[in-house]
């Protein structure tokens, strides 16, 4: 199997791969640089969502050719991580959360447009992303768990993940607002990641490093900027050691990995899509 791997502040190449080679994929949406190879026995295609040396802020993330390349190159499933600000006060700084819920009301990117790949009149592909619960591939969900107990990680599992628009946080009846959604960490990528993934019927899973505490959170008490840049180096090795412990029981799933819910089509889809 192949398994796609986005990753995005403070991991812009993943540790230990092995017979590394750069891939330009060319999308209609854009081109896209990838990282092919070997991590933990199992082959994978990275992509790094911010750029090397983080070029790219959030807002200019082009979400809609990296889940197109990672699914041209042949990826079989998707996990994405990305650094987070906990919402939820008894999350812990350094802490993982493996997400079973998304709040992304707005369905938009960062241009102002729809997040979808179904944006043409009788595309033979187009369809509705129906969900028959959360957004996310339970056996990748199940197999991150277990990695996760495994490596003694310290994390959450399950929780709703909030997307935010970039490039600015979030002001306090903001994320006040998110928290009466039951939204438990919040970042400014996930939600196109996941949505994208669903439309193109990729098994896709998120994971979160808590960074630092969303703005009055804790009144008064707003995470020291020198701790928030720490942890993001520190994700790094955590994220890491997850994959080292995950990526041998997703291949060991392959073949009964499944992406979450159902796209309902309107007429039958170009086999070449």
């Amino acid at each position: 199997m192949l398994a796609g791997i986005i990753t995005g502040s403070g991991t812009y190449a993943l540790r230990g791969l092995s017979a590394a080679g750069a891939v330009l994929v060319r999308t209609p949406y854009g081109e896209v640089s990838l990282t092919e190879g070997r991590l933990h026995g199992v082959d994978v295609v990275h992509v790094s969502r911010h750029g090397s040396g983080h070029e790219r802020l959030s807002n200019l993330v082009n979400h809609r050719a990296n889940i197109w390349a990672l699914r041209e190159r042949g990826a079989d499933c998707v996990v994405a991580l990305t650094a987070c600000g906990a919402v939820d006060p008894d999350l812990e700084l350094g802490s993982l959360v493996i997400f079973d819920d998304l709040h992304f009301i707005s369905n938009r990117l960062a241009d102002g447009s729809l997040c979808t790949y179904f944006d043409q009149v009788g595309d033979p592909g187009r369809g509705h992303w129906v969900l028959h619960g959360g957004p996310y591939s339970a056996q990748l969900v199940a197999a991150l768990t277990r990695a996760a107990l495994d490596a003694g990680i310290a994390f959450q599992a399950g929780g709703t993940y909030g997307h935010v628009d970039g490039p600015r946080f979030n002001t306090p009846s903001e994320i006040a607002q998110l928290s009466a959604c039951g939204v438990c960490a919040v970042s400014q990528t996930g939600g196109p990641e996941t949505v994208l993934s669903g439309e193109l019927e990729l098994p896709f899973a998120l994971v979160g490093f808590i960074t630092d505490y969303a703005n009055d959170v804790f009144p008064g008490q707003p995470t020291p900027i020198t701790t928030l840049f720490e942890l993001v180096a520190r994700s790094a090795e955590v994220f890491a050691e997850l994959l080292g412990a995950a990526l041998p029981l997703i291949a060991a799933a392959d073949g009964t990995l499944a992406a979450a819910g159902s796209v309902v089509r309107f007429a039958r889809a170009d086999p070449e899509r």
